[in-house]
């Protein structure tokens, strides 16, 4: 069952200019430490960031929050399963969402789909409920 649905699309000049402006500042406000060595490590390290933080408004908004109500942006990171399928690993405020729209004796799944083409970047991302084993 369909528990929660967020898309998003970001200008990656934007996070650019943002990371020229802010750097570091802003990246540890946003960004887990995964996602910022997985970026750090891509030649367009820019294309990168930006999808992420599209994946992070997406994710806040299938929890029905946005980044507020106890949700911040590092309680929700981007990484990829061993098969390679990128999801979302949710952490305090955001966890706490997720365990609250997810109903009992079902466990979530969190599916998201990243891609960009210049200058833009964008995120899907879909909660849903399955029985737990």
């Amino acid at each position: 069952m369909m528990i929660g649905l967020g898309s998003d699309l970001v200008d990656i000049r934007r996070i650019e200019r943002t990371l020229e402006r802010y750097g570091a500042r802003f990246l540890d406000r946003v960004f887990t430490p995964v996602e910022r060595a997985r970026s750090e490590a891509k030649p367009d390290r820019a294309a990168s960031y930006a999808k992420r933080f599209a994946a992070k408004e997406a994710c806040s908004k299938a929890l029905g929050t946005g980044i507020r109500r106890g949700v911040f942006w590092r309680d929700m990171g981007v990484i990829n399963l061993t098969s390679g399928r990128p999801t979302m690993q949710l952490t305090g405020g955001a966890l706490a969402r997720l365990r609250e729209i997810t109903p009992a004796g079902h466990q979530a799944r969190i599916d998201i789909t990243l891609t960009d083409e210049p200058p833009l970047a964008q995120a899907i991302v879909m909660i849903t409920s399955v029985p737990a084993a």
